[in-house]
């Protein structure tokens, strides 16, 4: 007998069921989820890029100076606070005991590179950030005390930021601690009025000595000396 052929089943199978309203296919949910994804991980990646160029670029932005012009700066920063001040006595250069005695010096030190990421500490070769200090005894409050409210204002009228201003008193110190160009140029005053002891202060941004040379090892700007100290008329 031949053989029988089981019947075909010619019946069409159903079509899947449309996806609902507002969903989307496994596939096409997945490659939506990946450009996400993607995007996600540009976000640090382009902040670290910026990270970088920032970190980097601040050893590389150094202007190059000879010390005795960053000292002249340092120095001048001084004296115009020490007219606005109203002190009038001319401070000579040295200091004999410090925080004691009068003060007018000069001193210089080292600028640091933070690295690629801006996490390392080291000292750029040839750098150096100038500094002037000084300082008066016998400062009674009837002048310290105008004379900082005087300075207090006009510094903020310069566009000095002030970070810092403390009127302590008859027993704590007085402070006012101001700054500029993100910090690279600052100024400090403080009086002590248990010893009518009045100390300034003043720094300038780094600064390459062009005379540097590889191997030398003195820090540049050590070897400056200031001129005496007295006030000196404002430039209008």
């Amino acid at each position: 007998m031949p053989e029988e052929t089981a019947p075909t089943d010619t019946t069409p199978e159903p079509a899947p069921a449309p996806a609902p309203a507002g969903s989307k296919s496994p596939s096409s949910f997945l490659g939506a989820l990946g450009c996400g994804c993607a995007a996600l991980l540009l976000v640090p990646v382009i902040a670290l890029v910026a990270l970088v160029a920032r970190a980097s670029s601040g050893s590389t932005d150094i202007p190059r100076a000879a010390p005795e012009k960053m000292a002249d700066r340092a120095f001048q920063r001084s004296r115009e606070a020490y007219g606005l001040m109203g002190f009038e006595r001319t401070v000579e250069p040295g200091v004999e005991k410090i925080g004691v005695s009068t003060e007018n010096t000069l001193s210089s030190g080292y600028c640091y590179d933070g690295g690629l990421l801006g996490l390392e500490d080291k000292t750029v070769d040839g750098a150096y950030r100038m500094s002037h200090g000084w300082a008066l005894d016998h400062v009674p409050a009837s002048q310290a005390v105008p004379g900082l409210r005087r300075l207090h204002r006009q510094l903020k009228d310069d566009g000095w930021k002030v970070t810092s201003y403390r009127e302590g008193g008859k027993s704590k110190d007085w402070e006012l601690y101001v700054q500029r160009d993100d910090g690279d140029e600052r100024m400090s005053f403080v009086w002590y009025p248990d010893r009518d002891y009045f100390r300034g202060g003043a720094s300038v941004p780094c600064a390459y000595d062009p005379e540097w040379k590889d191997g030398d090892a003195v820090l540049p700007g050590e070897d400056q000396r200031p001129p005496a100290l007295g006030p000196a008329q404002r430039k209008k």
